[in-house]
């Protein structure tokens, strides 16, 4: 794990927390959810903030600095099962990786 990962896990650690929060979680809740799958791989659940865009039944996360990050190729393929909380509502859904190029 290199620092940018160590960093990042660490973050996400306490932000999982902080969005828990009722309060903070009804205000930031607006754009931010935690996110949760199960590794691919590894088999352990993993929870982690991320940034999102709801359109109806759909959300969208975005994924930055993706050549820093590695979760999201948990959803190639398939895709997996994911646990997701919006503003202090939890869903449980089907998740896909799509790459989408920006620029050019």
């Amino acid at each position: 794990m290199n620092t940018f990962q160590k960093s990042a896990a660490a973050f996400n650690k306490v932000f999982v927390v902080v969005m828990k929060a009722p309060v903070l979680d009804r205000v930031l809740g607006r754009s931010m959810g935690i996110l949760t799958y199960t590794g691919r791989k590894s088999g352990k659940e993993f929870s982690l903030p991320v940034a999102y865009r709801r359109t109806g039944n759909h959300v969208k996360v975005a994924v930055a600095v993706p050549d820093k990050k590695s979760w999201w190729r948990n959803f190639e393929s398939d895709g997996g099962r994911v646990d997701v909380d919006l503003a202090g509502v939890h869903h449980s859904g089907l998740a896909w990786r799509l790459v989408t190029t920006v620029g050019g």
